[in-house]
């Protein structure tokens, strides 16, 4: 039992930077843009939040901090993209680049060193229940602001009328235009907040799951991020299913050497990228249901013709 809820403990740590990471490109998609560039918006979060709580002792200026990185990082992205009408794919795996390359150079005087861990709550009464209260009441504030997020996200892009203009820009661009609707900020805004949750999740990894600055440490969940997002037909409830999936199969193939099964490590390390790939085989394959649920206008360059 003890090592059951070790590992549903595991499973929800490591599904929240995929969970932050996915919801914020969900609202970027669901604007009608595709930013390839999560990878390198997390590690530029990452880097970002763990050198400021380093140097300040803060963990809320840390994780301030990553997500204002993030953002800034989101917002060249949709300067190049919205302004500039650069091409969205390539500029995408450009800020995946750049991101790399920067975090790397920024994270070099940080290397070995290691931070505060952020405490988790006790919620009294329900933190002391038997087994149920490991599982459910006992983590950190950030994995609460996850299922938050979550929630809220769904009640914005669903139940109010700024969700409904965003979901409009998405689905024809023009017909927002023609009603009025500034497009390219509507972008522009789900751009930064994507940014800045995917800087949130990169912060997550380098201050709470792991401590320490480690190079390339987000080892390409940005990318499983993006695959969450196509596998949830652009829906928060299923984006946050998709992450948790993830995240367990991540676990799940680190505690299986453990119990005795003999499959070399390098295989296990290839398990959640190889997950990835079959279902994104498997969406490939409903075409119809994929067109139904994208946004009409994704990765569509908006011309203004007034």
């Amino acid at each position: 039992m003890d090592l059951l809820i070790l590992i549903l403990q595991g499973i929800i740590v490591a599904a929240t930077p995929l969970v932050f990471a996915a919801i914020g490109e969900l609202v970027v998609e669901r604007a009608g843009v595709l930013n390839l560039g999560v990878e390198g918006m997390m590690i530029l979060g990452a880097v970002s939040g763990f050198a400021i709580t380093l140097e300040s002792g803060s963990i809320l200026i840390g994780i301030v901090s990553a997500a204002l990185a993030g953002g800034a990082a989101a917002l060249l992205f949709g300067i190049l993209t919205q302004l500039l009408l650069s091409n969205q794919v390539a500029t995408g795996l450009a800020l995946t680049i750049f991101g790399l390359g920067l975090s790397a150079l920024l994270g070099q005087g940080y290397s070995g060193a290691t931070v505060m861990a952020l405490e988790k709550i006790h919620i009294t009464v329900l933190s002391d229940i038997p087994i149920l209260g490991a599982i459910i009441f006992s983590y950190d504030p950030l994995i609460y602001l996850s299922f938050g997020l979550t929630g809220c996200v769904a009640w914005f892009l669903a139940k109010t009328r700024a969700g409904l203009i965003l979901r409009a820009v998405g689905e024809n661009h023009d017909a927002a235009h023609a009603l009025g609707y500034g497009v390219v900020k509507i972008r522009l805004a789900a751009l930064v907040f994507g940014g800045a949750c995917a800087g949130i999740g990169g912060a997550y990894l380098s201050i709470v799951q792991t401590p320490f600055w480690v190079e390339d440490m987000t080892s390409g969940r940005g990318w499983i991020a993006l695959a969450i997002v196509v596998f949830s037909t652009w829906h928060p409830g299923r984006a946050l299913l998709g992450a948790y999936l993830f995240g367990g199969v991540t676990v799940v193939q680190l505690h299986v050497q453990g119990l005795g099964v003999d499959i070399q490590a390098q295989v296990l390390s290839m398990l959640p990228y190889i997950v990835t790939i079959i279902v994104l085989v498997m969406i490939s394959r409903d075409t119809l249901r994929a067109k139904l649920n994208a946004p009409a206008c994704l990765n569509k360059s908006f011309f203004a013709s007034s």
